[in-house]
């Protein structure tokens, strides 16, 4: 058997077991080996039945006297069970398992593992894990592992199969890792690493196990993402760009406002990169507010005086308007036409000659002659795929040719994911706001104070003629969220009880593109007071006017989603306000949403989120694009920097370790297009 034999080929596994595991994205050995536990349950402790107490977690090893089925008056079966050793009795149940009857023999010695809990005045076991003594000893008296379940296959059967596999078939895996890298790092060989992150002995075994893994998940990360980079910089441009600084100082010049000096050092970043032979490939991070959208605008002007065209890509039709409007402003005085493209627009025909195509995923699937594509601008860059990313650059790309790339957001990305996941990208960072902008007042408001913060609502729209933001969580009703307000129930409720003298409107994500528009035109234009949404407007709407921020259920948002919900409001010199409504007063998740009153730098609070919550969490790793990390944390900087020098020191040398490309080539990582 090898790593990649497929798992429907393993004993007691076949095709129906097969298709249960790829929910789990196991399809082979090697995959179910990788499954790693994300939690273990302690049953080391074995104890005489005299000594148990009620609330303990142990393991009892004992005889069956006796067992059989009763029924409650609801017609449910009970398994009831004597067991006994050296020094007394214990009774044993189980719920609806009525196969135990058969299963377990009478007079036959098992080991039994659970919590001991009082029922009624009698120390029971309820429904605990056994094993008979004299056989493997996977599921009972040790430290058992938990793992990541789905329906039919639980951590019992997982447990089984991977015991099977590391015992019975000794299978041994190839270890990938060079010698030197492991005697370096005091690493684990694969094989003892797999034995003890499954079956450990003890605390300390699961760490070295976690230790193992976590190195080789990150080294392999840093891999991937130097292929990357050094697949990017063997690309060329189609000619490289010239400088017209007088030019530019004149475009400059014409902005409505004064660049901030963190605006003047990524400029000057960014032009430096579009005056090279290589293509650039930066990401560029700044708070929301902060002018990206400008610095844009500059980088479109440069492309634009060397005869080439731009692509500008944004995840919502929203956001994609408010960029077209903003450049529309700033670039169509020199001369640039400006081409805006969403799903909502049906012409599909280009006839003109465009400067620049602004729009959202739907400039993947239009027919758009790129001959003369030279800079490409992604925007909230990880809410696109890797291949719909892909897809817009090789419209201006070929296999050794390609245009610059610029990707921009305004989630803050701790340090340590930048370096990890972003390493093939130049990074520059906007860390200051435009001349004026105010920090936002920000409260956590709890439940006893929610009547008093609706009447400062109404008192100060009414005296201010300002507006509100009321963000809410979901669009309908959620049974299992019951504390999520919903922004159609929401909306109803507040606009019929809480605010009938005040105009409200209501947003999210279902409306269609002109519904979402005549809301957002009517806002804009002080036409409504409040506007309730969803996190639809976490991006894209730029509204001066609007001064008051609300968030329903602030507990169920990560930190940097919160502050950039906050960003919505404090664009003007006029003072804003952020309110967080949430029921939780006490705990992490309340003193988590507390921060947000004292820290109003973004990259500061996600740093605070990654150590709190992890990056899944913060971002919405499936839906974001994040990456998940089974083992390893982004919050190590210090794993982080040893895998990253491990990697750059081994990327030219690869060709010398058949085992390490093996696994490359078996996790696709061998040749990576830049995304």
């Amino acid at each position: 058997m090898k790593v990649i034999t497929p798992v429907k080929n393993l004993f007691m596994v076949g095709p129906n077991y097969a298709k249960r595991l790829e929910k789990l994205e196991i399809k082979t050995i090697e995959n179910l080996l990788y499954h790693f536990p994300f939690r273990y349950l302690d049953y080391s402790l074995i104890s005489p039945i005299a000594r148990i107490q009620a609330g303990e977690t142990l393991t009892i090893i004992g005889k069956i006297i006796s067992i059989k089925n009763e029924y409650t008056k609801g017609g449910k079966k009970i398994q009831r069970a004597q067991v006994a050793d050296n020094s007394g009795n214990l009774e044993i149940t189980w719920f609806n398992q009525p196969f135990l009857i058969r299963t377990l023999k009478i007079n036959q010695v098992y080991r039994f593992s659970g919590q001991i809990n009082w029922f009624g005045r009698k120390i029971v076991m309820n429904s605990p894990e056994y094993e008979m003594v004299g056989g493997n000893q996977i599921h009972t008296g040790r430290l058992v592992p938990i793992y990541h379940e789905t329906s039919k296959v639980s951590s019992k059967w997982l447990r089984s199969r991977i015991a099977w596999l590391l015992e019975k078939a000794k299978i041994k895996v190839k270890d990938f890792l060079p010698e030197v890298i492991k005697k370096k790092h005091h690493l684990l060989e694969i094989n003892d690493a797999l034995g003890k992150i499954h079956f450990p002995k003890s605390n300390q075994e699961i760490e070295e196990a976690r230790q193992r893994f976590a190195f080789e998940e990150l080294f392999l990360l840093q891999i991937k993402t130097l292929f990357r980079k050094k697949d990017w910089q063997n690309k060329k441009l189609a000619s490289a760009f010239k400088i017209d600084q007088k030019k530019i100082n004149k475009f400059i010049k014409s902005l409505p406002f004064k660049l901030t000096n963190a605006q003047q050092k990524v400029v000057k970043e960014i032009i430096n990169d579009l005056k090279k032979e290589k293509p650039m490939n930066r990401l560029l991070e700044g708070d929301v507010g902060s002018g990206k959208t400008v610095v844009a605008a500059i980088a479109i002007y440069f492309t634009w005086l060397n005869q080439n065209q731009s692509f500008f890509m944004a995840p919502t039709e929203i956001l994609a308007k408010q960029h077209f409007q903003t450049l529309k402003e700033f670039l169509e005085p020199f001369g640039l036409k400006i081409k805006l493209i969403t799903g909502s627009i049906k012409n599909k025909k280009i006839d003109e000659e465009i400067d620049i195509f602004i729009g959202t995923h739907a400039l993947l699937h239009r027919q758009i002659d790129t001959k003369r594509v030279g800079l490409i601008i992604i925007d909230e860059q990880h809410r696109f795929g890797v291949e719909q990313r892909s897809q817009l650059l090789e419209k201006g790309s070929s296999e050794l040719i390609s245009p610059h790339l610029l990707t921009m957001t305004a989630t803050p990305i701790p340090r340590s994911i930048a370096l990890t996941l972003y390493g093939d990208l130049d990074l520059s960072v906007i860390d200051e706001l435009p001349q004026g902008r105010q920090k936002v007042k920000t409260w956590v408001v709890p439940q006893q104070k929610r009547a008093n913060a609706y009447q400062w609502i109404k008192d100060k729209i009414k005296d201010t003629k300002e507006q509100c933001f009321l963000v809410c969580p979901l669009i309908e009703e959620s049974e299992t969220l019951q504390t999520a307000k919903a922004a159609t129930v929401e909306y109803e409720k507040l606009s019929k009880k809480v605010f009938p003298d005040l105009k409200l409107g209501l947003l999210h994500g279902r409306m269609k593109a002109k519904e979402k528009d005549d809301v957002i035109g009517k806002f804009r234009e002080g036409k409504l007071d409040i506007l309730v949404a969803t996190p639809v407007v976490e991006v894209g709407i730029d509204i001066p006017q609007a001064t008051i921020m609300v968030i329903e259920a602030a507990d169920r948002f990560g930190l940097s989603q919160l502050h950039q919900l906050r960003g919505r409001v404090g664009r003007s010199t006029k003072e804003s306000y952020c309110l967080l409504f949430s029921e939780i007063n006490y705990g992490k998740p309340f003193e988590r949403i507390k921060s947000l009153e004292r820290i109003n730098i973004g990259i500061k609070l996600a740093e605070l989120d990654l150590k709190l919550r992890g990056p899944g969490e913060i971002y919405g790793a499936s839906q974001h694009g994040f990456f998940k990390l089974k083992v390893a944390s982004f919050a190590d900087i210090k794993m982080i920097k040893e895998t990253r020098k491990v990697a750059e020191e081994i990327i030219d040398k690869i060709d010398k370790y058949s085992l390490l490309q093996a696994k490359l080539k078996r996790d696709k990582i061998e040749k990576i297009k830049p995304n």
